[in-house]
């Protein structure tokens, strides 16, 4: 009975080594983006727009496209908040700069206005470690090409 017993124990510990081996096996090893490179980013980011005396607003999200930092200099006008996170979800969603979007619909393809949470406007930037998509910065507040200037410094700034 003993020798059943230490049978049947050795074949559920062996079932349980290998549930956890294969459940072990599903699961992927992923960088994330942290508050502090956010915060590291949105600082290079805001000394650029100092620098260039323009009024922006900086927003950062993480690979789900969910907020992590924002950040608003003085006098910046509000309707730039929804638009700096709209441009960085959208960079996260389409894992590009929300350039390629703008160029898309402006070379004809006005279909694409239809999909929905897009924001064709130039000034989001994919963050990307080893390869993959950790997250998005995007920026509003002055012409398209300047926001995506002053999001290129916060990029720059991850990667020193």
């Amino acid at each position: 009975m003993n020798r059943l017993m230490n049978a049947v124990v050795g074949f559920v510990l062996m079932l349980a080594l290998l549930a956890v081996t294969a459940a072990s096996a599903q699961l992927a090893d992923k960088k994330g983006l942290t508050l502090a490179a956010a915060k590291k980013m949105a600082a290079a980011a805001e000394a650029e727009a100092v620098k260039n005396n323009w009024r922006v607003v900086i927003a950062i999200v993480d690979d789900g496209g969910h907020l992590i930092y924002l950040q608003r200099t003085d006098e910046t006008q509000i309707g730039s908040i929804d638009i700096a996170i709209g441009k960085a979800h959208t960079s996260v969603a389409l894992k590009r700069p929300t350039k390629a979007v703008e160029d898309i619909i402006a070379g004809g393809r006005n279909a694409f206005l239809g999909v929905r949470g897009v924001t064709p406007l130039q000034g989001g930037l994919p963050i990307m470690a080893d390869g993959k998509l950790v997250g998005a910065i995007g920026v509003s507040g002055v012409t398209s090409q300047q926001d995506e200037q002053i999001a290129k410094a916060g990029l720059d700034a991850l990667a020193k």
